[in-house]
């Protein structure tokens, strides 16, 4: 007889960043694509939240998005391993998404997009990634779905622990949501003080967009299957702008530590995936870090948190 314990360590998938890398970096590309259709079509919010993909039980979703008198949606479903496309009008348009390069996705949603009488004209430049292929050229075509499905499953359960920690902050707070130029699912909150302005840098990544992200101070947490820096899934948590003592506090579970190059806390996906309390050891690295950072930056948390 399996345990609710058990049955809950059982939908956190294991996730191998070597063998998932190249269809991440493939659907990190589509996401890029979809994800540049909502910024041409969306007013500008406040921290570029309104760019943002949000999960689904299936997948990814642009959510509503307007056009010339009626409204589209564009979803990912990586159960059944499509890209799916639907308007206010009853329209629907879709295809299949293993063997598919980058570039012929960005020729065929656009082409669909059109037959749908939806113009849109977005930049093929690939955000916050250096020396990049223009996604209209792009020929990667590496998807497997199963790999697909488990970063699915693990957005799924990061969402669900993200909403629930988001839950306790009554200050303002991003939603929870998944943004395609970082490839990371995330939540912010806010002091509510204004910020030192940012540098900016980031690779094809309008410094103005980055003043504009961190404009006040913000304590930012996240999950992402895995990149050059960090070779691994992993849970980050970090303060902008870092006060004295963050970096030196206590933070649950044992195995988070503090990666001095990243200047944030990280927890290997694996720590949670393998604990027998996925949700409380996720719960516990969110609150700690986020405890750390108020804390040490002096936030007025009596008026900020839900008690």
């Amino acid at each position: 007889m399996i345990s609710m314990k058990d049955r809950n360590k059982e939908i956190w998938p294991e996730l191998l960043f070597k063998e998932g890398k190249e269809t991440y970096q493939t659907i990190h590309l589509w996401t890029q694509v979809v994800g540049k259709i909502k910024l041409a079509k969306m007013p500008w919010i406040n921290h570029s939240w309104h760019v943002a993909l949000m999960v689904t039980p299936v997948g990814l979703t642009t959510g509503d998005l307007p056009s010339d008198g009626k409204h589209f949606q564009i979803d990912f479903d990586f159960l059944n391993h499509q890209l799916e496309i639907k308007t206010s009008r009853n329209e629907v348009r879709r295809f299949d998404l293993p063997s598919l390069s980058v570039g012929a996705f960005y020729r065929d949603i656009l082409d669909s997009l059109k037959e749908m009488n939806i113009e849109v004209k977005i930049n093929p430049v690939p955000s916050e990634m250096e020396s990049p292929v223009p996604l209209d050229k792009d020929e990667r075509d590496s998807y497997v779905p199963e790999v697909a499905t488990a970063l699915h499953c693990a957005l799924l359960q990061s969402n669900q622990v993200f909403t629930e920690f988001r839950a306790g902050f009554i200050g303002k707070c991003s939603p929870v949501h998944f943004f395609w130029g970082s490839f990371d699912l995330a939540v912010s909150r806010f002091s509510g003080r204004k910020a030192p302005l940012h540098p900016g840098g980031i690779p094809n990544f309008p410094d103005w967009v980055a003043i504009d992200a961190y404009s006040h101070e913000v304590s930012s947490c996240g999950f992402w299957p895995g990149n050059d820096a960090v070779p691994f899934a992993a849970f980050y948590s970090y303060i902008y702008p870092e006060p004295q003592g963050f970096k030196s506090a206590g933070i649950k579970p044992e195995s988070a530590y503090y990666h001095n190059d990243l200047g944030e806390f990280i927890l290997p996906y694996k720590e949670v995936q393998q604990s027998n309390d996925p949700s409380q050891t996720l719960l516990d690295f969110l609150n700690t870090t986020y405890e750390a950072a108020a804390d040490s930056a002096h936030w007025d948390r009596e008026n900020l948190e839900r008690r």
